[in-house]
């Protein structure tokens, strides 16, 4: 059986014919100085029928590791399907990018705004414009994020525990972690779920920070979605994983026990036993040095790098269930 010509798509009111490239436009708000600001929406049409895959990043406008992958998907012309539709929209959150800051201008969230209201706050409208005008043409979607401050993460794929569809997609994406955890209300993946639109939630890096093997995984994984979605050109190459995810069920914060300069001995994604010294804690003095260890043995997939920290603060992410 021959391939079936995809039917034309109207987003923002403007029709995308099969074969067409077009970049949209939404804006919600302009600057302080009347100057509008735009959130543009790549699009590349096949001419044949096929999934429609969005790839989205910039939720938090400081997490540019995503907006880095996206970029590069676009570059390299990878986002161009062999069959259906790819839409990408490398920064959702363009006035916390221009701000370098991870929230709006209002301070509110985005990623605790969906699904979004047409009259609310102005992260809000952002939410209900993307929920209701993109939302409703998608069959996947791939979401990029950064570790918050100073927090570096594992290359990670962030599935709901229980969803053999998500879990076979991660396999598949092939990150060197796939953390089963609970969707968090009023979240763009929670959102999505309830609209029956499975969720790639990727996480890898630090705000503010580009990280090269961060951003290889994301690409490398993107095209191995693709590829098993039968939308992948020919002329790209899919890299064989060496070996698959650990898969990560339960995990737990460590905190520190006390105020101080910290240096973190230990990098992500390593395997540590319980006790084991994974940092120091010191004091500005030569007064104190205090050696952190480990609670429990795991894999470690998150690090404070912050050089100065206080008691009860996060510094390291530990898994504690495999499987």
């Amino acid at each position: 059986m021959g391939k079936v010509r995809a039917d034309i798509i109207t987003i923002f009111g403007e029709e995308i014919h099969p074969g067409e490239s077009k970049e949209l436009n939404f804006s919600i708000a302009k600057l302080h100085t009347n100057t509008p600001v735009d959130v543009p929406i790549i699009i590349e049409r096949s001419k044949y029928k096929g999934p429609t895959v969005l790839f989205t990043a910039g939720i938090h406008g400081d997490e540019v590791n995503g907006i880095e992958i996206i970029r590069q998907l676009i570059s390299k012309g990878i986002n161009r399907p062999k069959t259906g539709t790819i839409i990408c929209i490398p920064i959702i959150n363009i006035f916390g990018f221009i701000q370098n800051a991870r929230e709006f201008p209002d301070g509110r969230d985005l990623n605790r705004s969906f699904p979004g209201n047409k009259s609310g706050s102005l992260a809000g409208r952002v939410a209900f414009k993307l929920m209701n005008e993109i939302i409703p043409h998608i069959d996947y979607c791939l979401d990029f994020h950064s570790g918050g401050s100073n927090r570096f993460n594992a290359p990670q794929i962030r599935i709901e525990k229980n969803d053999s569809l998500l879990l076979k997609l991660a396999t598949v994406f092939n990150p060197p972690f796939v953390l089963k955890s609970t969707n968090l209300k009023k979240t763009f993946r929670n959102s999505c779920k309830k609209k029956g639109v499975p969720l790639l939630l990727f996480e890898g890096g630090k705000s503010n920070y580009i990280d090269s093997v961060v951003s290889n995984t994301g690409v490398n994984g993107s095209k191995r979605v693709l590829h098993h979605l039968g939308m992948l050109r020919s002329n790209f190459k899919v890299s064989s994983p060496k070996k698959s995810p650990i898969l990560i069920s339960q995990s737990k914060w460590l905190r520190a026990h006390k105020s101080g300069m910290f240096k973190p001995i230990i990098k992500t994604g390593a395997f540590v036993e319980k006790g084991q010294v994974i940092g120091h804690i010191t004091d500005p003095y030569g007064k104190i040095n205090y050696r952190y260890k480990s609670s429990f043995s795991g894999y470690i997939i998150n690090v404070n790098e912050s050089p100065l920290i206080y008691q009860g603060d996060a510094l390291f992410h530990i898994s504690t269930v495999i499987g």
